[in-house]
This record gives C-alpha cells, sequence and structure tokens, in this order.
C-alpha cells in the first residue's frame, strides 16, 4: 500500500475548517474511501455494491482530476505527487 505523506495530511486536515471544497481536498476524501473500500474489499471479494460504490468514487475522483489538470497542471502534478496517484492516461 502507498504510504501518503504525514505533512500532507495534516495539511489538507487544516484545510477542512478554511476550505473543505476545494478539489485538492476533495481528492484526498475520495482518495480516503477507496483506499478503506480496497482493503474491504480484500476480505469480501463477492460484495457487489461495495464494488459497484468504489467504481462510482474512482469515476468522481477521476473527473475532479481531469478538471484540476485542465485548470491548473501545476496543482495537478503536486497532488498526484504527494497522494501517490499514478497519472491518468490522456483520451
Amino acid at each position: 500500500m502507498i504510504k501518503i505523506k504525514n505533512s500532507f495530511i495534516l495539511a489538507i486536515r487544516q484545510e477542512k475548517e478554511k476550505n473543505c471544497g476545494s478539489v485538492e481536498f476533495q481528492v484526498f476524501s475520495f482518495t480516503d474511501k477507496i483506499r478503506r473500500l480496497t482493503s474491504h474489499l480484500e476480505l469480501h471479494k463477492r460484495d457487489f455494491l461495495s464494488q459497484r460504490g468504489l467504481r462510482k468514487i474512482l469515476g468522481k475522483r477521476q473527473r475532479l482530476l481531469d478538471y484540476l489538470s485542465n485548470k491548473n497542471r501545476v496543482r495537478y502534478k503536486k497532488l498526484i505527487g504527494q497522494l501517490g496517484i499514478r497519472e491518468s492516461k490522456t483520451r
């Protein structure tokens, strides 16, 4: 499992009170949910409703990352580097 830098997590959580609607915070929270659901599905392989929920969250996160990539490429690169996310394929 990829480790997230602790300082980044603390910075995002402190920002929560100030700006919980930022793209970075939303991507962070989706990534946290994705990691929790992935570990759940490793134990419960036939939990199809959780699989569907995981696919929905993955799609939401991908749309946010596409938006950020189009608006501000520097912030996008910094965010995926800090979260350990692979860069999406261009369409």
